[in-house]
């Protein structure tokens, strides 16, 4: 009886541990199936934050509204991409190689390639938190420290071209 009570739990503990894996493995999946829809050309819409404060994204110089129009094309399979600022008035004229990764889902970080270097020879880069993300949309939320609290900045991206 004893004997019996053992292999059962024992089959008991070795399924849930294959349903564990098996899950893990779906939600993975279901991971790189939203990671896939960042593919293509993308277009910053709008930028969302207060005001008051001056906004320079990701060590441009420019102003957070010379963001807005900027192109940027996301590559998946190999986590690579770039991002354009159009130029114009006070706004620079930018082509940035990036190598950009999800985590956990949610959570999208790239970091700026200069010409010459190698990716893993940089080591700065940026954490935002993908948010509202559908086929044809979503938004990079970041949350900036400044002054002992924190700005809360939202880039809204429309799809520009290719899926």
């Amino acid at each position: 009886m004893k004997k019996l009570l053992l292999a059962g739990l024992l089959g008991t503990s070795l399924f849930a541990v294959s349903c564990s894996s098996v899950n893990k493995a779906a939600t993975s999946q279901n991971q790189r199936s939203e990671f896939l829809k960042l593919k293509g050309d993308w277009e910053i819409v709008s930028i969302d934050y207060d005001k008051q404060y001056k906004i320079k994204p990701f060590d441009e110089g420019a102003d957070a509204q010379c963001f807005v129009g900027s192109h940027w094309r996301l590559i998946p399979n190999n986590y690579t991409g770039a991002y354009t600022l159009n130029g114009g008035g006070s706004c620079p004229s930018v082509s940035q190689p990036i190598k950009f990764e999800i985590k956990d889902g949610s959570s999208f970080m790239f970091k700026k390639i200069a010409a010459g270097t190698k990716a893993k020879q940089n080591t700065v880069g940026y954490s935002l938190n993908i948010i509202n993300q559908t086929t044809d949309q979503f938004s990079l939320e970041q949350n900036v420290p400044f002054d002992g609290s924190t700005v809360r900045v939202v880039y809204n991206f429309e799809r520009s071209g290719m899926k």
